[in-house]
């Protein structure tokens, strides 16, 4: 198997940047080159260059990942204030604005994400400690390219998002990713587990780690049918299935890759349960209006229809077991964007 090489994301190049404009204020001149460790442990050390007063960009190395960024110019510009106080997040140009609700950001904010800020802020206390600042985050060429992905559809303009949990991008070959779910199914098993969870990404596994610790988690990003089938090759008993909404509602209409690209099929399945369910017609609606799903759960949970959880759970299940054709048992359970339980089944 050929090892692909990883890069960085926009998250880490935005901290980097902001980290060379604190850095330019202090010292009085723009670094070549600045260090910053990622939440994966990791040292990002990239090239600066300037753009203007105060303003540092980097170029975007996304490895063999063919990202939409890859090689894309992302810069920052820090305007310390002379007194203490927040750090606030202003999108540049090439970065998107948040215009719908249901994301992880209110409405109005600038298309960082949570993770990313949080780099950023570490990144401007290490050289100004106190001191209020605004950060303005930008993409050469971002708002084009936003337009060939689904922010238009998810309510955020003008450019693309500031992205990454880990601060590192994993190549997305297929052939290399299910070579790695299935040797880490495979250790397990010979390590004489039964038992597994399967879960889409890190989040899932942070989350199943405080939830069920005695189980042993492998992250299948988007395989689900593979994962399955390599289950029952390897002869595992049985398998937990968990994730968010955004996953499991596609599972739970019956696919089996939960890749954008193959399909969008999150609210369908959620609507059709609450109409079983007898819900008023305004939900359904707002469901089929939502941008995420993670977006409608208080709306839900207000109504009283919390149960719908439970019910795309089961049919989840259903669904994984028609795949297996019974040869063991899928129990499953959904999360909510803070890894809280939202429903689950066990047969």
């Amino acid at each position: 198997m050929t090892t692909l090489r990883e890069g960085f994301t926009t998250g880490s190049c935005a901290a980097a940047c902001a980290l060379a404009s604190c850095l330019w204020q202090r010292d009085g001149e723009c670094p070549e080159k600045v260090e910053i460790v990622v939440p994966e442990g990791r040292v990002y050390a990239p090239d600066v260059h300037a753009l203007g007063p105060y303003r540092c960009a980097v170029w975007k190395d996304s490895g063999d990942d063919p990202d939409i960024t890859d090689g894309s110019e992302v810069w920052a510009e820090v305007q310390i204030l002379p007194t203490a106080g927040e750090i606030a997040f202003l999108a540049g140009e090439g970065v998107g604005t948040i215009t719908l609700p249901g994301l992880k950001l209110p409405v109005g904010e600038a298309a960082i994400n949570p993770v990313p800020r949080r780099m950023i802020t570490e990144a401007v206390r290490s050289v100004f400690a106190k001191n209020a600042a605004n950060v303005t985050v930008g993409i050469t060429g971002g708002r084009e390219k936003a337009e060939k992905t689904f922010n238009p559809r998810l309510g955020i303009l003008g450019g693309l998002s500031i992205l990454g949990t880990t601060g590192v991008v994993r190549p997305m070959s297929e052939e290399a990713l299910t070579d790695t779910i299935r040797l880490e199914m495979n250790m397990r098993r010979e390590n004489g587990a039964k038992s597994l969870a399967l879960v889409f990404g890190s989040q899932g596994e942070t989350a199943l780690g405080r939830l069920r610790p005695e189980l042993r988690c492998v992250q299948i990003s988007n395989f689900v049918g593979f994962a399955l089938d390599a289950a029952v090759e390897l002869g595992f008993e049985k398998v937990l299935l968990a994730g968010q909404p955004g996953k499991l509602a596609k599972v739970a209409g019956g696919c089996m890759q939960t890749h954008s690209k193959y399909g969008d099929g999150r609210r369908e399945p959620v609507a059709a349960l609450l109409a079983l369910m007898g819900a008023p017609t305004e939900l359904i609606k707002k469901v089929m209006e939502s941008v995420t799903l993670d977006g409608v759960i208080p709306t839900i949970r207000e109504a009283g229809y919390e149960k719908v959880w439970d019910a795309l759970c089961e049919r989840a299940a259903a669904y994984c077991h028609a795949r297996t054709k019974g040869a063991l048992r899928v129990d499953t359970i959904m999360l909510d964007g803070q890894g809280n339980p939202l429903g689950h089944y066990e047969e």
